[in-house]
């Protein structure tokens, strides 16, 4: 178990992340007033809930409250971001679930649907005790490092909870994006550590520059850039994790170097590139 207390210029803001070894899961507290992360999103599940305050975030192009008693569930790349719209600010509980080890317990558990990248919720927040519980017991068996047989219990749990929160795959899906955007997006996966310019996605769409903004931000939630940055920031995260420096990050992915990485990884993430490093690995900045 591996765990850091990231500093925070303002009094009002603290957070805490501690990560257990075995399974790769993460689990972070943390409170905020006012503003708490830009929007950016994730490889992994993320499973928690409100413990005091209001908490509200965007998450499917639609405006969440959270409250205490309320489960929040975030599936792997769903774009979000957060803050504290009262005065008091709120604090939460997260568990970050790495899509491998859900995979797994899935199968080994016969949850259908469950596991992969595909798995979609019903709801983004879930008014539902028994949940809410099951988040509860499995955040304190990580967080608390109960041992192995106490998270163990505990993740079984909860996974069998989330099995009844998944949306009926023949539903989940809407229309699909046009090819010509596809190809926009698949250039910046292929090839996200180049100095791509909007005139290399106009050549690969055959879409006239505004066009090609506005129907990219409408199919994806975001514009091409900040798509990029995304793809960039959950690469880097893989990259830190397996301790790789921060420097060396910067480079494989595309940041103009680690300031520029930095920049962006602590307004996504509210910690350092190097703080999260150390958490994955117990290796000194």
């Amino acid at each position: 178990m591996t765990n850091a207390t990231v500093p925070d210029g303002r009094n009002d803001h603290w957070l805490v992340v501690r990560r257990d070894a075995h399974t790769g899961i993460e689990s972070l507290r943390a409170h905020f007033s006012g503003h708490a992360y830009d929007p950016h999103d994730h490889d992994d599940m993320l499973i928690g809930y409100t413990e005091q305050g209001v908490q509200r975030f965007q998450c499917h192009r639609s405006q969440h409250t959270s409250v205490p008693g309320r489960a929040i569930l975030i599936e792997p790349g769903a774009l979000h971001d957060g803050h504290a719209p009262e005065p008091g600010g709120f604090t939460y509980a997260m568990l970050y679930l790495p899509q491998p080890w859900v995979e797994r317990a899935a199968r080994r558990l016969n949850i259908p649907g469950l596991g992969g990248v595909e798995a979609a919720f019903g709801n983004t927040l879930v008014d539902d005790a028994r949940l809410v519980d099951a988040i509860r017991r499995a955040f304190a068996a990580i967080y608390g490092n109960e041992g192995r047989l106490a998270r163990d219990e505990a993740l079984d749990r909860l996974l069998e909870r989330l099995g009844g929160q998944l949306r009926d795959a023949s539903t989940a899906g809407g229309l699909a994006a046009p090819p010509a955007i596809v190809r926009a997006r698949d250039l910046l996966h292929e090839h996200m550590s180049w100095n791509i310019g909007l005139d290399e996605l106009v050549d690969i769409s055959g879409i006239d520059r505004f066009r090609l903004t506005r129907m990219f931000q409408r199919e994806f939630g975001t514009s091409p850039h900040a798509y990029l940055v995304r793809l960039r920031l959950r690469a880097a995260r893989k990259l830190l994790a397996a301790g790789h420096t921060p420097a060396q990050v910067a480079a494989e992915v595309g940041f103009a170097d680690q300031s520029h990485l930095g920049r962006w990884f602590r307004r996504a993430y509210r910690m350092t590139p190097a703080t999260y490093r150390r958490i994955c690995t117990n290796m000194p900045d």
